[in-house]
């Protein structure tokens, strides 16, 4: 399997497993990052942190249609990578700088330098093999483990660079990582010359111009005038759970999708078959994604509040994080929310109850205004101070401890106050443009066993977290969790696992003559990942609808799984979009392709948002009909499907 490739291909493998390490590091916590508000997040309401997530989602997934368009037609495959590398890195470093301003630019960086780097990348692997060589798919399977090694790795990277230092830090480790992809990729120029392309239209090319003025330039205009006409018209009571973002993507779709109907009606007699076929494989695509992409919405808040992290639990999870306690963090007080009543809780001492909600927060989020600053510390109890740490340098060793409950005093913050879409209070903290820390303070305590920074909560809180007279642990100590990001990794771990496994599997059959056709796969990948749905709603059951933490070997269960529905459906969609399509519409085809993806990841993020409005049960058992539904038309115009594969010769 690894030996007789093309010599670009190993360059080619780094390249794609650096950069993937950085894509995969912003999906493992962007949703975490946008709503934490305990360890220096943006605090923000975890409804608009996860449209925020199903935002960047869908425009990274459809860009890349763009990004080939024009490699393609103007800067050829490695500049496009070269410049794409470039472009994703600045946005990490952006979102790394933790300027509020860096955030919507550093994603939307993000999304543009995906579009160039990802579609491109994968033709230049292509293009190093000959016609008919036997090498090629093993080539692809070589450099799919490296996407995957990526991908397994961005999690415990995410972790131990916000353990270790803080959430900016991970964004600037991933920002590291596609430099050292931008790195290899210079070094091994020469090498992959033979991959790319001379760029320029050719013969049955759609003209740019055709493409935005029937398919980009209606969707734009739609999806515009939707939004503006849901933001702005529409109550608010209607756009609390279903987003004006949601409303103006949905709208903005039709026109492609209209596109792509009226184009399997109008084309060649001899292609029509092949084009209508697309139709079904592009829903069960869209309807995949929206549940694997789950992982960094719904899924990571699930491993967040309902999953059992603390060290002791029989989960290959958390015992990595107690063999490595770098990819663990220190319990804070909302991990109790649902736990049992037998988990330790820290010391009393360790929390200082004198805070208003308000001033909770702003400790939380790591911002605060020197007014409150100034109450708190006429509040302070006798034994508690406010020690001032140095903002730059290397900290004496004394004060290394009190780094993460420190916080930043500022001459003003802005405080937005309001509710989110299930009614929940929340607080933003954000600091105005141009305005500059003035210090950096931890409410330090002395008692017997030194000196230690404390935890800044409310009475409520603090009441609430010792109600009944739980254990604690002994003085100075948090109880050590498992970073919930973690749980991601399953995904890529099962796909090397089982990828060989899956092979056997449909390879066994085809020996016995068991006719299980490529549009069957895909009907397997719809049902197997309805059943994962269900896994994930029978866990539910067990945590009691949220009321009580569970295992986190469900999370297992549930990426297993969906898994297996991954290779069944992912591989198998992707290749029939080229075979099943006439090769003048090919680009077109594939773009059609990421918009399908893209809408599935726009409903990731919706589903997160409407998961605190449902008790899980019901949640996982809704999704668990919608795909069920999409199955059940596949399975309708299952023989339709076979028909057209087998007059392609798909």
């Amino acid at each position: 399997m690894f030996t007789g490739h093309p010599k670009g291909l190993f360059r080619l493998f780094f390249i794609e497993m650096w950069e993937r390490l950085g894509f995969y590091t912003i999906v493992s916590i962007l949703m975490l990052y946008a709503k934490d508000n305990e360890r220096g997040g943006l605090g923000l309401p975890a409804d608009f942190a996860n449209e925020i997530y199903g935002i960047y989602l869908a425009f990274v997934y459809f860009t890349p249609y763009l990004g080939g368009l024009l490699a393609d037609r103007v800067l050829g495959y490695r500049k496009s990578v070269l410049i794409g590398g470039l472009v994703f890195a600045s946005g990490f470093f952006l979102l790394g700088s933790g300027m509020s301003i860096g955030f919507p630019i550093g994603l939307t960086l993000l999304c543009l330098g995906n579009g160039l780097f990802k579609p491109n990348i994968s033709a230049m692997v292509g293009n190093l093999y000959e016609k008919g060589d036997s090498k090629r798919d093993a080539g692809f399977n070589i450099f799919y483990m490296g996407i995957n090694i990526g991908a397994f790795t961005a999690a415990f990277l995410a972790a131990y660079s916000r353990n270790v230092w803080s959430w900016e830090a991970a964004f600037n480790a991933a920002g590291f990582g596609l430099l050292a992809s931008v790195l290899i990729l210079l070094w091994s120029w020469k090498v992959l010359e033979r991959a790319d392309i001379e760029p320029g239209n050719k013969p049955g090319d759609t003209p740019f111009r055709e493409i935005m003025q029937r398919i980009l330039g209606p969707a734009l205009v739609a999806g515009f005038a939707g939004w503006a006409f849901a933001a702005y018209v529409l109550p608010e009571d209607v756009t609390k759970l279903v987003k004006a973002t949601d409303i103006g993507f949905l709208i903005g779709a039709i026109p492609i999708l209209m596109f792509f109907v009226r184009l399997s009606h109008k084309a060649e007699e001899e292609e029509k078959p092949g084009l209508r076929a697309l139709l079904p494989v592009y829903l069960a695509g869209g309807t995949f994604f929206m549940v694997l992409h789950l992982n960094g919405s719904a899924m990571t808040a699930w491993g967040d509040e309902n999953t059992r992290r603390h060290f002791g639990q029989v989960d290959p999870v958390v015992m990595v994080a107690e063999a490595v306690p770098v990819f663990a963090r220190k319990a804070l007080p909302s991990y109790y929310e649902n736990a049992a009543a037998d988990v330790p809780r820290p010391d009393r001492k360790m929390l200082l109850p004198i805070a208003d909600q308000k001033q909770a927060t702003m400790f939380g989020q790591k911002r605060m205004d020197q007014a409150n600053f100034d109450a708190l510390v006429a509040a302070l109890p006798a034994d508690v101070e406010a020690v001032e740490l140095p903002r730059d340098g290397e900290l004496p060793e004394g004060q290394k401890s009190w780094k993460k409950f420190s916080f930043e005093v500022y001459p003003q913050v802005d405080v937005v106050e309001g509710t989110d879409a299930h009614g929940h209070p929340v607080t933003t903290v954000s600091v105005p443009a141009g305005v500059e820390a003035s210090r950096r303070v931890a409410f330090v305590r002395k008692g017997e066993i030194g000196r230690f920074a404390t935890y800044l909560v409310t009475k409520e809180a603090f009441d609430a977290l010792y109600a009944g007279d739980p254990p604690t642990l002994p003085p100075g100590e948090y109880l050590p969790t498992a970073n919930p990001e973690l749980y991601q990794s399953w995904n890529a771990f099962f796909v090397v696992v089982l990828t060989p496994l899956i092979m056997m599997f449909f390879g066994m059959l085809l020996r016995k003559g068991v006719d299980f056709s490529t549009a069957r796969k895909i009907l397997a990948g719809m049902a197997v990942t309805a059943v994962s749905a269900v896994f994930m709603g029978v866990a539910a059951i067990a945590s009691d609808d949220g009321a009580a933490k569970v295992s986190g070997l469900w999370l297992m269960g549930f990426y297993a799984i969906v898994t297996v529905g991954e290779l069944c459906l992912s591989p198998m969609a992707l290749s029939l979009v080229t075979k099943l399509s006439p090769k003048r519409f090919v680009g077109l085809t594939m773009g059609g392709w990421f918009f399908a993806t893209a809408v599935g990841n726009k409903f990731s993020g919706f589903l997160g948002v409407i998961q605190g409005a449902l008790p899980p049960t019901v949640f996982f058992f809704v999704i668990a009909g919608a795909v069920a539904l999409v199955a059940g038309y596949i399975l309708m115009v299952l023989p339709k499907l076979d028909a057209a594969i087998k007059k392609y010769g798909a």
